[in-house]
C-alpha cells in the first residue's frame, strides 16, 4: 500500500509553508488539504500537487 496522501510526498508536505503568512501548514486528511491556521486558509491537494495559491485556497470560517 502507498504510503503517501493521495500522492503527496510527505516530505514535501513538510517544506511548504503558506505564501501569505510563511506559517507552518497542517494536512487535513479529510479534505485533502493543507491548512494555514494563521492565514484561515485551506489550500487544495490535486493529484497529489499542493495548489500553493491564496487565490485557489478556501476560507477557514470562525
Amino acid at each position: 500500500m502507498d504510503h503517501r496522501m493521495h500522492g503527496a510526498d510527505p516530505k514535501m508536505l513538510e517544506l511548504l509553508v503558506c505564501p501569505l503568512t510563511y506559517g507552518r501548514l497542517t494536512l487535513d486528511r479529510d479534505r485533502n488539504e493543507l491548512v494555514s491556521e494563521k492565514a484561515k486558509l485551506a489550500y487544495p491537494i490535486r493529484d497529489g500537487i499542493p495548489i500553493m495559491l491564496v487565490s485557489e485556497a478556501r476560507k477557514i470560517e470562525d
